[in-house]
């Protein structure tokens, strides 16, 4: 998912009732529920080194007692620096004032983790996926029903946020008396909302699944049906029909019960093997993009002027256009350019060439 959506999430967990129990909770969960996405300084090495270690081990099951231990310290560290602080400024009584939740390290470092968690959970519920036991399973785990930005959730998150201080506000104008903790049954109420959306999402993405294979779209035996999210619309999927020649991309209306596919642009015929798709998978890239890919589709496109053969990489899960990404743009697409002695000459991913 998006940064901003795993930070809202931190924050309203925490105002589930977490912020109770521990001074700093908020602060800790909010960071908490971001911190796996720092793998993506990686991309500071190029765009596939950045790729290859994308929702790698800070994504794992393994890796997340040691992210709650960095953030636990991390705000031990500066809860330090404020008392520091305060006594060089003679306001040692003010020490808690800030909360009047206890503060409990321990269980700070637990609510770290269970934001973490979180994370990986979120990010599982999208078609790009996560590899929860890796190193030692490098599958990837991939729900495929959540869009990766989804709107519906983030306003969800946004209204149990900011509810709670603007009643909050109204409140005090007519001389309400202002409670502590405010916000909970906001909270709750929204990840309540999220679950039951995944749940309509989930049931309609096996309605989309059926419908597909009952369409028929081809006369050879199927081998594998997949659909894919768009955002907002939990009836609009679209779907990846596999056989042995060939994919077939549909997109369907669970609630009309449509299904539609062009039998020219939606149809993609699976390639021969050629020298330089051999050479291109056997790079770098090619390996990092198979090894994550589901429903890889792998072309040479174009000769170069200098003699240089383009081989492409898409995976047909992100084929399809949406008002985030565009109709025109193949999302998470790569090229390998191969030489006439078919060495890798140029490697590129989303237009960015790795150097």
């Amino acid at each position: 998912m998006d940064p901003v959506t795993h930070f809202m999430t931190g924050a309203v967990l925490s105002r589930a009732g977490f912020n109770r129990k521990a001074a700093y909770a908020t602060l800790a969960m909010t960071l908490a529920a971001e911190v796996p996405d720092l793998d993506v300084l990686w991309s500071l090495k190029g765009p596939v080194a950045g790729f290859e270690h994308h929702r790698g081990w800070t994504h794992t099951f393994f890796g997340l007692p040691f992210e709650a231990a960095v953030v636990t310290a991390l705000v031990w560290l500066g809860h330090r620096i404020l008392l520091r602080r305060r006594r060089s400024q003679g306001t040692v009584r003010g020490r808690r004032q800030a909360a009047t939740a206890p503060i409990h390290w321990p269980r700070l470092y637990l609510f770290s983790l269970i934001a973490l968690l979180s994370h990986l959970l979120l990010d599982w519920t999208n078609n790009y996926g996560i590899r929860p036991f890796f190193p030692f399973n490098p599958r990837w785990y991939a729900g495929s029903f959540v869009f990766i930005i989804e709107p519906v959730i983030l306003l969800l998150l946004l209204g149990a946020l900011v509810a709670p201080p603007l009643f909050g506000l109204i409140g005090s104008e007519v001389g309400a008396r202002r409670t502590p903790y405010r916000g909970r049954g906001w909270a709750i109420a929204a990840l309540i909302g999220i679950v039951a959306f995944w749940g309509l999402r989930l049931f309609e993405k096996e309605k989309a699944i059926e419908l597909t294979r009952e369409a028929q779209l081809r006369q050879e035996p199927t081998l594998r049906i997949t659909a894919d999210p768009y955002p907002v619309n939990p009836f609009q999927w679209q779907t990846v029909l596999e056989t042995s020649l060939v994919y077939q991309t549909a997109t369907v209306n669970t609630l009309s019960d449509a299904v539609s596919s062009d039998p020219q642009a939606g149809v993609f015929h699976k390639p021969a093997t050629t020298l330089p798709l051999l050479a291109a998978k056997r790079s770098w890239l090619g390996h990092v993009y198979l090894d994550w890919s589901q429903y890889p589709f792998v072309t040479e496109t174009e000769i170069t002027p200098d003699g240089l053969t383009t081989v492409t990489f898409r995976d047909l899960r992100f084929v399809y256009g949406t008002p985030v990404f565009g109709r025109d743009r193949s999302f998470l697409s790569a090229t390998v350019l191969v030489n006439e002695d078919r060495r890798v000459d140029r490697m590129e991913m989303d237009g960015q060439v790795q150097r």
